[in-house]
Formats: structure tokens, C-alpha cells, sequence
């Protein structure tokens, strides 16, 4: 399985996804779109990862690789390759999709929980997964559930959490990939988003337990071993 990552900023990467990939001996590359590089062929490829990043989906003025990268998703979609989209990769899957992407009404920054929804523990990619659990956020926006999608997750801050469109396309708007060198650089360069409003922790918090983000990434572990089988 050759697995290819779409980042955006630098200080947003794979995070536990490259220590998984390389564990199990999936080639597992990377395009960095900052620093302009183009985006892989369709035939390089055989899953897609869209990482997260502070831009939001129609800024494509300022980044105009955002157009090239919806471009790539669309063709990875629709030639049936396994796509995975984080936080802003979700949304920019919603889009691909051709659903809206808007600020939600709560800024989400830390450890929340999570649900399955009614839809979600009925499909065998989730079975292995706790009906609620602690995630990490960092968004402001949302998206609403692609025409033909299932509703897979959802918080009190955030209605729609994820979704599974067909068997091989699943959006995620919070992380399961963070490890606690992913956090920091997030609270570095994204500080000035954490405001204090009802659902952004402080730092302190956040970085409060490692174990949290051991538990978190044996959730990934588990979610990306059935997701192999899609």
C-alpha cells in the first residue's frame, strides 16, 4: 500500500501516521504544498492523506496550490483510491464533494469528546472503536455532510464531526494523529487562536498528559487496521 500525504504548513504534519505507515512497511511520502511542490500522479499512489493547516478551503488567491490539490483529491475520488482527509483535509473534502464548508458557531482547541453516531456503529470500520471518546480539535470551521455520505461522528462544540462517503472516502474534522511534539508546534505558531472562549483549553491542559496522546494514537492504530480492509 503506497500512501501519499498532502501538507500545508510546516508546522502541521503527519504525526503518528508516518511512525504507523512505516511500522506496517507502507511507503509513505509526502508533497509539502508551501513549498510549491506539485501534487503526486494518480498512479503514484494508492491512499491519500490530507493533512490539516490554518488556511481555510476558498483562500485560493493567497495559496493558489489549493486549486491543484482539490484538482487531486477529485481525481483520487473518482479513480477509487483510498482517501483520508483531516481537519481542513476533511473540509476540503466536503468541498470536493460539493457540500459547504462555514465557520462553525464554537472555536474547538483541545481535548473533547467525541461520539458515533447511530449510522457509524453499524459500519464495520468502527466497530473497534469506544461509542465516545477524547479527541483533539483545532478548528473554527465545519462543514455540512456530503449528498450520499453517512454521519459518523459529533461533539457538543461540533455538530458534524465526520463523515464515510462510498467505502474508501472518510473526512475527519478532529485528530487522532497528534503526538505531543505535533501539540506544541500548534500552540506555537497557532496562539493567538487560543482566546479562551468556552471550548479552546489553555496550554497547560493540552500538554497536561502524555498518555492522552497514547491512547489517542492506539485509536488511529485501530481505525487505520480496518480501514486497510475497505
Amino acid at each position: 500500500m503506497r500512501v501519499h500525504y498532502l501538507q500545508h504548513v510546516p508546522f502541521e504534519g503527519p504525526g503518528y501516521l508516518a511512525r504507523y505507515f512505516n511500522t506496517h512497511g507502507h511507503p509513505f511520502t509526502g508533497t509539502h504544498l508551501y513549498k510549491r511542490q506539485k501534487c503526486p500522479q494518480i498512479a503514484d499512489f494508492d491512499w491519500l492523506v490530507i493533512l490539516g493547516g490554518p488556511m481555510n478551503i476558498n483562500e485560493e488567491d493567497k495559496y493558489p496550490w489549493l486549486k491543484a490539490e482539490k484538482n487531486c483529491i477529485r481525481s483520487a475520488i473518482d479513480n477509487g483510491k483510498k482517501v483520508l482527509g483531516i481537519c481542513l483535509g476533511a473540509q476540503l473534502l466536503a468541498d470536493v464533494l460539493g457540500t459547504r464548508v462555514y465557520s462553525n458557531p464554537y472555536r474547538e482547541i483541545g481535548w473533547f469528546p467525541v461520539s458515533l453516531t447511530h449510522e457509524a456503529v453499524k459500519i464495520p470500520l468502527f466497530q473497534n472503536l469506544p461509542q465516545r471518546f477524547d479527541a483533539f480539535h483545532w478548528h473554527s470551521e465545519t462543514f455540512d455532510i456530503p449528498s450520499g455520505a453517512k454521519h459518523l461522528f459529533t461533539s457538543e462544540a461540533c455538530k458534524n464531526q465526520g463523515f464515510l462517503y462510498g467505502k474508501n472516502v472518510l473526512g475527519l474534522q478532529f485528530h487522532l494523529e497528534t503526538i505531543p511534539e505535533s501539540a506544541r508546534l500548534l500552540i506555537e505558531y497557532g496562539r493567538e487562536e487560543m482566546d479562551g472562549t468556552r471550548f479552546v483549553q489553555e496550554e497547560q491542559e493540552i500538554l497536561a498528559s502524555g498518555n492522552r496522546f497514547l491512547v489517542l494514537n492506539r485509536l488511529l492504530e485501530s481505525l487505520l487496521d480496518s480501514a486497510m480492509n475497505m
